[in-house]
Formats: C-alpha cells, structure tokens, sequence
C-alpha cells in the first residue's frame, strides 16, 4: 500500500469531525469539500460566483502544496444550494479549469453545513 499522507488546513473542524483537508496516497490526491469560508468568516455572501473562485484558489492551493497544479485536477464534485446559479459557478469553474476539463458533477442540494454557503466543491487529482 502506498504512503497515506493527511493534509491539513488547521480547521478545528478537521478534529472534531475527524477528516482531513486532503489526503494523497501514492498518485492519488484527494481534496475534501470546500467552501468559501477566510477566517471564520464566510467569502462572498449571496454571491454563487466569487464564493466558487474563493474555493478553487484555495483547491489550487492545496494542489500546490501537494507538488501539483490545476492541471493535474481530473475529477470536480460540486454540491450547490440553488441550481439557477450554474451559470455563474460555471463561469468560476471554467476560468480555473477551462484548458484542464476534468471529469465533473453538480448537484443541487437543499443546504450546506451554513446557509450562507451557496457552492461546496471537491476534487480529485493525480500527480
């Protein structure tokens, strides 16, 4: 089996609920949902667009940190609580992986873990 390598952003929530930000294992790197939250606070209030590009800077960031880029990002899951607003989230989803084109899905779903959060995404990378 592969060396498994846990990635943490520090969230409180990591331990509480016992995930991790991401975990790599072998080629195989895997990005938990992530939201549009900065320090407590949650990016872009009613705003399905910058709430997407603030959670795919931070996805970016984590591929980075993990010796990867967007370009190594094969699979996107996102989970969005009101559908009427992919195209905006489409738009975000696009200008990062426009050139990339993973495998991807969006749902809608009736609520994230805080009713300000419009968009929750996932992925999935091989490095």
């Amino acid at each position: 089996m592969p060396n498994r390598i846990n990635i943490s952003s520090g969230s409180p929530w990591e331990d509480q609920v016992g995930y991790s930000r991401a975990v790599r294992m072998g080629n195989q790197l895997e990005i938990s949902g992530t939201v549009a939250q900065e320090n407590g606070s949650v990016v872009g209030k009613g705003d399905a667009y910058l709430q997407t590009v603030c959670i795919l800077e931070k996805i970016k960031s984590v591929m980075e940190q993990s010796g990867g880029t967007l370009q190594n990002v094969i699979r996107t899951r996102m989970f969005v609580t009101d559908i009427g607003q992919w195209p905006q989230i489409a738009q975000a989803h696009s200008e990062y992986f426009g050139e990339v084109k993973p495998a991807t899905t969006m749902v809608e779903v009736s609520k994230l873990i805080d009713p300000d959060y419009l968009v929750e995404i996932e992925a999935t990378a091989w490095l």
